[in-house]
């Protein structure tokens, strides 16, 4: 006889379950090491407040320099806010606010002083190309550019390669390369997927985005309008020698070393990241086909292009027109002019205003304001007068490249407008007593401060490309000593053959 079988519910045997069901509260993890650097920066501070004092400066001639007690705490501010900028313990920004508070708090310069570096017109110059840059994403002409470099560099990966850098090296020349790097970053994540499927990453894809943050900064090296560290180093520039930096003799003395760069990483990537395919069947299609879906250019994107020409025009009369009106035309009123343009006429609006990256402005007062306090607190004399004593006897070539080398360095670890207004003050001071041209220690230090290859929060090009997930920080700080070697190689060339052709003297007559 069949035996008789009963369903037994599967929760048979388990308790019953509780009217409510109260879940634990997460466990706050405490962030040690956030904690650590932010205490290392307060404890050098209030070391060097607690001091009683420096070693006084000898110069060559036996001329003594004292540190004040303002310049003594001008060092401590400057090593606490180097180290919260390295390790990140609060936005970028929050640490330049920083930076005037304490200069404020404890008597090193005054209010006025301290925050009005922070609305210098470099800094209004560096927000109005900023604007520039997301005017060009709004209206659309940046997808048009993008669409148009594809269609015409083919489906070959090597050119698909040099075209991509070629473009992004050419928008520096218009807009914030960081600008530059927000607009192209999607353009190159849908290249790399017509090149693979797979989301492990490629050589192509670590050619692509490496390559990119790369170009992106050899390029910005070239104009005012590339990135802030070129504005903020003529700013200074002038406040320390009374010599004006004009904006197409930085393009005539800047422009083929950057180009040559852009060539030069386009070898090393595509050698140390040959692609695993040749071709990329179907991009020149996919390309024409969105430039189809784009339709003619609109209304928008012609006023954007206007406005950059009469821009330029503006910086052609400044640097050629015979006439004072223009001479004394001020760089940033110049690149406000487009700013106030494009909201009037609704190219931009109030939600547009709202995505400006005010992190990096902030970041750019910041750096204006600790290289002021360096400099007109007599700390920065005093660093240069003991510094000197170790280029006594060097060769003026090598003294150069050690500057150049110096800033490389600095560079990667803060962002390079910091970098600058950290050692162009110094370096300036040297180069008196080795009887070097100030010019040539400015644009040496321009080029290796728009190139930091080795670490991501050296430029925000890198950063941005990180996020393709394509490689590894690792691997972006190894190959980055390639480039780095060969850019130290090609300045020594620039700096003592190149350039004093171009009429850039070395040394002062």
């Amino acid at each position: 006889m069949a035996e008789e079988t009963k369903k037994v519910p599967l929760s048979a045997g388990l308790p019953e379950m509780p009217e409510e069901i109260v879940l634990a509260p997460p466990k706050k993890v405490i962030d040690w090491k956030r904690i650590f650097f932010i205490c290392l920066g307060l404890g050098l501070f209030f070391l060097f407040y607690a001091l009683p004092g420096l070693p006084d400066a000898v110069d060559p001639t036996g001329k003594v320099f004292k540190l004040p007690w303002e310049g003594k705490m001008a060092l401590g501010l400057f090593l606490m806010a180097g180290i919260w900028w390295v390790f990140e313990v609060m936005p970028i920004g929050a640490t330049a606010i920083a930076i005037g508070l304490f200069q404020v708090l404890f008597y090193i310069r005054s209010a006025n002083e301290a925050l009005k570096d922070f609305l210098d017109p470099s800094v209004w110059f560096i927000f109005g190309s900023v604007v520039i840059g997301t005017a060009f994403t709004a209206s659309g002409l940046t997808k048009r550019m993008a669409y148009k470099m594809l269609d015409l560099v083919g489906e070959k990966t090597n050119f698909i390669l040099l075209g991509t850098f070629l473009v992004v090296a050419a928008m520096t020349l218009l807009m914030a390369h960081t600008a530059v790097a927000a607009a192209v970053f999607p353009l190159l994540l849908a290249i790399n997927a017509l090149y693979s499927e797979s989301d492990q990453p490629t050589k192509f894809g670590k050619g692509l985005f490496i390559g990119m943050a790369w170009t992106a900064g050899a390029g910005s090296i070239i104009t005012f309008l590339g990135a802030a560290r070129g504005v903020a180093a003529a700013g200074m520039f002038k406040e320390f020698t009374g010599n004006d930096i004009g904006f197409f003799e930085l393009i005539w003395y800047m422009f083929p070393i950057g180009f040559l760069m852009v060539i030069l990483i386009w070898l090393i990537i595509i050698i140390c990241f040959k692609p695993e395919r040749a071709r990329i069947e179907g991009l020149r299609e996919k390309a024409r086909e969105l430039t189809r879906e784009l339709g003619p250019m609109n209304n928008k994107e012609k006023f954007v292009i206007f406005t950059m020409v009469a821009i330029i025009a503006l910086f052609m009369l400044k640097s050629f027109a015979p006439w004072k009106v223009f001479q004394d035309l001020d760089r940033a009123g110049i690149m406000l002019i487009a700013t106030v343009a494009f909201f009037l006429t609704r190219v931009l609006t109030v939600e547009d205003l709202e995505t400006i990256p005010w992190n990096i402005i902030l970041l750019f007062g910041g750096a204006m304001s600790i290289g002021f306090c360096l400099w007109k607190t007599g700390a920065a004399q005093w660093l240069a007068v003991h510094w000197l004593t170790m280029f006594l006897k060097a060769h003026p070539l090598i003294f150069i490249l050690g500057i150049a080398f110096f800033v490389l360095c600095m560079t990667n670890f803060i962002m390079n407008v910091a970098a600058i207004a950290i050692s162009l003050p110094v370096s300036l001071v040297i180069a008196k007593y080795l009887g070097v041209a100030p010019h040539v220690i400015l644009f040496a230090s321009l080029v290796t401060a728009g190139m930091p290859f080795n670490l991501l929060i050296g430029a925000a090009p890198n950063a941005i490309a990180y996020e393709s997930k394509q490689f590894t920080t690792g691997e972006f700080f190894i190959y980055g000593l390639i480039p780095s070697v060969v850019l130290m190689a090609v300045l020594a060339v620039f700096v003592w053959y190149i350039w004093p052709l171009q009429g850039m003297p070395v040394l002062v007559k």
